[in-house]
């Protein structure tokens, strides 16, 4: 066998190995956000564990990574919330594709540029779920703003724990050194 074959095969089983990894993040982060984080409500809100993971596969691993575990993400948020079909999909995707871009030009790969990244998705996303209350149901403004702030505030504590863990998968993908 050439060097190149199995320079090639090497690739191959690292990425089939990293995709595995991948989604067996998103699956326990799906169990974590879905069955065990509703009984840990605080002031009603449930936080949003989803978001963080695919913005920490993106800033970590770039905009197709980042891409496809939106996508996925997407998914499992929309089953999860019951959400309009696609909502969440559609967001994490594109917010999936644009961090990683960012962090594959402009971003530094550290907490810092996660925890920014993840906030700026978790204020998007919390805004995409109350905007049918503002425009349909004409809730007042600021109390979902209010609520759409407490959401995200009580997302952010969690980036720190996953934080550990899309960074281990960055740095056995070799895109961090």
């Amino acid at each position: 066998m050439s060097s190149v074959s199995r320079s090639s095969l090497k690739k191959k089983w690292n990425f089939a190995v990293s995709l595995v990894f991948h989604a067996l993040l998103l699956m326990t982060v799906y169990v974590f956000q879905g069955m065990i984080f509703p009984y840990l409500k605080l002031y009603g809100l449930i936080p949003l564990l989803l978001p963080i993971a695919c913005t920490g596969v993106a800033v970590y691993q770039g905009r197709v990574a980042g891409g496809v575990s939106g996508l996925f993400a997407g998914m499992l948020c929309d089953i999860s919330f019951n959400e309009p079909v696609g909502l969440f999909t559609i967001i994490l995707t594109f917010t999936g594709i644009a961090v990683g871009a960012l962090s594959d030009t402009v971003l530094t790969r550290k907490f810092g540029s996660f925890f920014v990244c993840s906030a700026a998705v978790l204020a998007l996303c919390a805004f995409a779920q109350l905007f049918p209350l503002l425009f349909f149901e004409s809730v007042a403004p600021r109390l979902l703003l209010i609520i759409a702030l407490r959401q995200t505030l009580y997302s952010l504590l969690f980036t720190f724990p996953l934080w550990f863990f899309v960074r281990s998968l960055g740095l056995r993908a070799g895109v961090l050194v």
